[in-house]
């Protein structure tokens, strides 16, 4: 499997691209409003301590994105794509968040869509990993077609242990939806 973990993605609104280490204070910007992170199991994440650890884990990642919005050239988020299983033909999108201006709105659901459009080139599901409190989030997936996949526990950037709920689409599903 020659899965591209950070190519570029452009649709209307945004552009994907991959996230570079010179991004930091751009998205730190974008990150640093609490009410981001207030259903987040780690809600503490606007500290600019706490965030660094969540951006240096973002590069390390080599699977993460900067998400800019194109009318204005400016960073508003990140998302990134990890643990790809060849074997399950599965592969995890999270790690999500946009600034507030941008929620509710086209700008998650152009963003999830073209991540789901490159993953589905690939694999066969996608999975999200959501805290279990972060109502908003696992919404947010359902509103795209996730569906119920199972829990699991975590551990976070601080190592305690984060229990989490696992919504899925698969290809099938996303080819359904699209029609």
């Amino acid at each position: 499997m020659n899965f591209e973990l950070q190519p570029t993605l452009r649709g209307k609104l945004l552009e994907l691209r991959p996230l570079a280490p010179d991004d930091f204070d751009a998205l730190y910007a974008a990150a640093s409003d609490p009410k981001i992170w207030e259903q987040h199991p780690e809600a503490d994440r606007y500290q600019r301590d706490v965030f660094r650890k969540f951006f240096d884990s973002a590069i390390a990642s080599r699977g993460a994105f900067a998400v800019v919005e194109r009318k204005a050239g400016k960073l508003i988020g990140s998302s990134r794509y990890t643990n790809l299983d060849a074997g399950s033909s599965e592969i995890e999108i999270g790690w999500t968040f946009l600034a507030r201006a941008f929620w509710g709105g086209q700008y998650n659901g152009e963003m999830k869509a073209l991540m789901l459009e490159h993953a589905f080139r690939f694999v066969e599901r996608v999975v999200f990993t959501v805290g279990e409190n972060n109502l908003r989030s696992q919404k947010a997936v359902e509103k795209i077609g996730g569906n119920l996949f199972g829990r699991n526990e975590r551990p976070g950037l601080d190592g305690a242990m984060r229990a989490n709920v696992v919504l899925a689409i698969t290809k099938a599903e996303w080819e359904k939806r699209k029609r």
